[in-house]
């Protein structure tokens, strides 16, 4: 069996969902990190590195020799490493776990060592709202959370700044503290409350609004400052108690091992599909787990990576807690044929029983609507006096 052609489609929102084909008829699926969006009527960068990794390395070669596929890919570029260059090689190494799964006729996990869990707990997205036109930004970020609570989730993650100046004001740490409050006081102490500051805090203001929302008791605060600036984040977990998770825009294992030699990490959370895929996230995971640090993978795009990673949840000792963005979402499950896959249970999706990833995609309705409704304007965020800050 030999890799024989591919696929690369790209669907609303901004996904990109990769097929790969075999001699043998068989057919594999990964999801490719849409990175730089789609802006106007350009290509994504990924989609020149999917096509040059695959007509290099992939096309014509036996699919069942991931590791061997994934260092070619990996250390055959001179320049290495990176959001493109390693959300190419994740969506190409999720389509061959895939493949292998099918092969087998097994779950991925199986192949991974079989399942640590019987299922893996999601969160929800709540909204902080102070960006928007709301009369009471606390009291509605409060309410979304109580209706996540009564569906069944027992956790939920919200942002709880807008954007901020480089050392901010009172009134802006005690927005950030009401509507955390409210929250935590709409769903009681026995659900988790983690925060995301996504990076728009400057090390100062981190350690400011950390020990402010300390009494809360966050499950943990994802992202204190930018990944160029992690070198603060011992310094920061120092004046907390909250545990302290960062990763989504680290891509390799060795940008990690600085932060838990340092101790400066509690939970990691790389992207499946930004992280070079099953292959490096599990490495990643194993990695974590010698430093008594949990892993929650970071996942805010479609179906094909959410799935990608429940299995490395499944096999993950260390596995805390799944990030999601489609389950209920009915655009997102127009891909999926096999749906009831991501109907959660008191706040957990039970493990995927299907060969390979599990997850049949309806290509039909992937044909349908490739190329179309991709635009994205991100424009920067800017502060009072004009200057480019974090968004």
């Amino acid at each position: 069996m030999h890799v024989t052609d591919y696929e690369l489609y790209a669907v609303p929102p901004r996904w990109q969902f990769l097929k790969l084909e075999t001699s043998d008829g068989r057919v594999g699926w990964g999801e490719v990190y849409t990175k730089w969006h789609f802006a106007g009527d350009s290509e994504p960068a990924t989609r020149s590195a999917v096509d040059q990794l695959l007509h290099q390395y992939v096309l014509g070669e036996d699919p069942s020799r991931i590791e061997y596929l994934w260092q070619a890919m990996y250390r055959s570029s001179f320049y290495r490493g990176g959001p493109v260059h390693m959300s190419a090689i994740a969506g190409i190494d999720e389509a061959l776990w895939d493949l292998k799964g099918k092969a087998a006729g097994m779950p991925v996990y199986e192949l991974l060592g079989g399942p640590a869990r019987d299922r893996v707990r999601l969160y929800q997205h709540v909204r902080a709202h102070s960006a928007d036109d709301v009369a009471d930004p606390a009291a509605a970020a409060a309410d979304e959370a109580r209706e996540h609570v009564k569906a069944g989730y027992t956790s939920v993650k919200l942002v709880p700044t807008d954007g901020l100046e480089i050392i901010d004001t009172p009134a802006a740490v005690g927005e950030a503290r009401e509507i955390v409050g409210a929250v935590r006081d709409a769903v009681g102490p026995e659900i988790d409350v983690a925060l995301d500051f996504h990076g728009r805090a400057s090390k100062a203001m981190a350690r400011r609004l950390a020990t402010t929302l300390e009494e809360f008791q966050p499950m943990f605060v994802e992202e204190p400052v930018t990944p160029e600036h992690d070198h603060a984040l011992p310094r920061i977990a120092e004046a907390t108690t909250i545990p302290i998770a960062t990763g989504e825009r680290l891509y390799f294992r060795g940008e990690f091992r600085p932060l838990l030699e340092a101790n400066a990490v509690d939970v990691v959370q790389p992207d499946v599909s930004s992280a070079g895929g099953i292959t490096e996230t599990k490495k990643i995971a194993d990695m974590a787990e010698t430093y008594d640090a949990a892993i929650a993978p970071h996942c805010p795009i479609g179906p094909l990576a959410l799935v990608a990673s429940l299995h490395v949840d499944a096999a993950a000792p260390n596995a805390l807690i799944q990030e999601q963005v489609v389950v209920g979402d009915e655009d997102a499950m127009r891909y999926v044929e096999n749906d009831e896959l991501f109907e959660p249970t008191d706040g957990y999706l039970d493990l995927p029983a299907e060969p390979g990833l599990g997850i049949d995609v309806d290509e039909d309705r992937v044909r349908e609507l490739a190329g179309t409704d991709l635009g994205f304007d991100r424009s920067p965020g800017h502060r009072a006096d004009g200057s480019v800050g974090e968004r």
